[in-house]
């Protein structure tokens, strides 16, 4: 990989920041913003990650465990192991000897700050701040309080990229008919639905304090909305008297979307109010046809769904209030397989599903503005694509390990990493960034 352009212009920087010569021995905030810009156009193209060292940080083994784990699964740097025991910084700073000597750009420094962490930001060839913080800590780094640590990592990010990364969010997913929840990072996998029931369909609400989900009960799908935390669960009313599926919150939580069987036995798209938990409507209306999977717009003017209007199940788009129904995700008959589970992307601009190609399942996105249809997957079955909150990884089901097991694919380099699961994994949904990061 190269790293030349990226140490070259840090090494200007870092010249021009000790003569003074940047706006005239500017503030240290306004050298380290003029940084973060020049790094900001570096990452415009993303084969040129910087390369980045989490410097020891004594009695903080575990953040500093995390948070290097964090940075390098934001795929946006190329992570430089310590080549041994190395000086810890000190009163007299660092010595960036051995690191240039290795080429590194960036470098992170983590101190205890009574019950909080000292958290700054080095540019190793000039050897000055380029950002710092200090940020309130659980430093044990397990159960709940690992959700701190990950904001420190987003934190790291944002001052890099301009935009926070993903550590701090957790997906849903189900395996042995339960809903569980894990950390981005693949740490923390926990049950939260009960095990005498079959879950199905997890959904986060958007601001991350509950969660929907379809629960089998007597006979009936009904739609259960459940509090993290304290476990409070709510029944949705009218949707324990027939099946309800595939549930979906719209992007300021006051609707939910979701698919209901009807009297003509087939499935149709219909949306309630959520604060109120009443007013059910239906949204679609095609006889002998299934309309499900719905999934809202960023800006919650328009739904995605699945539907077999058409013969096989396709994409099809229609505005909130279930007018202007249209197909969306082209496809050649004869030659395109059944698609299914579309997903918005955070930015509104793609979106994601799985369409049956070669007689499997692969992940495929549809850049809405070129209308063009992108192949994400090739090897294994592959399916039910989530975004993370950064538009740029996807999680999605793969067997290629054996058993359906997490995934999650940088859509900018293409590599793959494995959430390893208890059981076998279905249906995965990520969350929005948690905890104000």
């Amino acid at each position: 990989m190269n790293r030349f352009p990226v140490l070259g212009v840090l090494r200007v920087i870092g010249a021009l920041a000790a003569l003074g010569t940047l706006a005239g021995r500017p503030s240290p905030l306004h050298a380290q913003d003029t940084t973060r810009v020049e790094l900001r156009v570096l990452y415009n193209n993303p084969k040129l990650r910087p390369s980045l060292v989490v410097l020891p940080a004594p009695g903080l083994d575990s953040v500093r465990a995390i948070v290097e784990r964090d940075l390098d699964f934001s795929d946006r740097y190329e992570l430089v192991p310590l080549p041994g025991p190395m000086d810890p910084p000190g009163a007299n700073g660092v010595n960036w000897g051995p690191y240039r000597a290795m080429n590194v750009v960036l470098a992170v420094d983590l101190q205890k700050s009574g019950d909080r962490v000292l958290v700054r930001l080095w540019g190793v060839t000039s050897g000055q701040i380029q950002q710092q913080t200090t940020m309130p800590v659980d430093q044990a780094g397990t159960g709940e309080g690992r959700l701190g640590i990950h904001q420190i990592s987003d934190e790291i990010v944002r001052w890099t990229s301009g935009s926070p990364g993903i550590a701090a969010s957790r997906l849903l997913y189900i395996s042995d008919n339960r809903v569980w929840r894990v950390d981005s990072d693949g740490y923390g996998n926990a049950p939260l639905s009960p095990a005498n029931r079959t879950a199905y369909s997890p959904a986060w609400a958007p601001d991350g304090r509950r969660f929907a989900f379809t629960e089998y009960q007597e006979g009936k799908w009904v739609i259960v909305l459940q509090t993290f935390g304290t476990g409070t669960r709510t029944i949705f009313p009218t949707t324990a008297t027939t099946v309800n599926i595939t549930p979906a919150f719209s992007p300021d939580g006051t609707r939910l979307a979701f698919s209901r069987i009807g009297t003509d036995r087939s499935y149709a798209i219909h949306q309630a109010n959520v604060p109120d938990l009443c007013c059910v409507e239906r949204l679609t209306v095609t006889r002998f046809a299934e309309s499900l999977q719905p999934t809202y717009s960023p800006d919650g003017r328009r739904i995605a769904f699945t539907t077999t209007r058409a013969g096989a199940p396709q994409i099809y788009v229609m505005s909130n209030d279930g007018t202007d129904q249209e197909l969306l995700v082209p496809y050649q008959y004869g030659v395109d397989g059944p698609s299914f589970a579309p997903e918005w992307s955070p930015d509104g601009t793609t979106l994601a599903f799985h369409r049956e190609t070669g007689g499997t399942f692969q992940v495929m996105t549809f850049n809405l503005a070129t209308e063009k249809v992108r192949q994400v997957t090739s090897e294994g079955r592959n399916e039910d694509p989530s975004w993370a909150p950064d538009g740029r990884h996807l999680v999605f089901v793969s067997n290629r390990s054996g058993r359906g097991q997490l995934h999650v694919i940088d859509l900018e380099t293409s590599r793959v990493r494995v959430l390893r699961t208890p059981g076998t994994a279905q249906l995965p949904a990520w969350s929005r960034r948690l905890g104000g990061s």
